[in-house]
């Protein structure tokens, strides 16, 4: 069996350019998952290595796959994994047309502010 090699530099990398997607501060993602804003530097610039329970924190906060954050593969959500997904109808996919449906009526003005309130309020969703 091949040893697999995990490149803290590139994960520290993911890591990074996740947290700018979201616009947040080194300062204010560390806030969020609890760890220091150094630490969180030495990370993201892989000279530190991670346990597996800030991996999970952190792919957590960012809503992000640890097999993303890890090995860069990107894994399509749930409800793509199957192409009868509709017939396995549940309380999430339903949630996710209305939001969906929700968004197409909404104006480009309307779509920024939802992006950008989007972005401000995930990270704290799941930690």
């Amino acid at each position: 069996m091949a040893k697999i090699e995990i490149d803290p530099k590139t994960v520290g990398q993911r890591l990074r350019e996740e947290r700018e997607m979201l616009e947040l501060s080194r300062e204010k993602f560390a806030e969020i998952i609890e760890l220091s804003d150094y630490y969180v530097g030495q990370l993201e610039r892989g000279e530190r290595q991670m346990s597996l329970n800030v991996l999970v924190k952190i792919a957590n906060c960012l809503h992000i796959s640890l097999d993303y954050l890890i090995f860069g593969q990107r894994t399509p959500p749930a409800y793509y994994t199957h192409d009868a997904h509709s017939l396995y109808k549940t309380k999430e996919t339903n949630e996710y047309e209305e939001t969906k449906t929700l968004l197409h009526k909404c104006s480009s003005q309307e779509l920024k502010l939802v992006n950008k309130l989007l972005k401000t309020i995930l990270p704290y969703l799941r930690t």
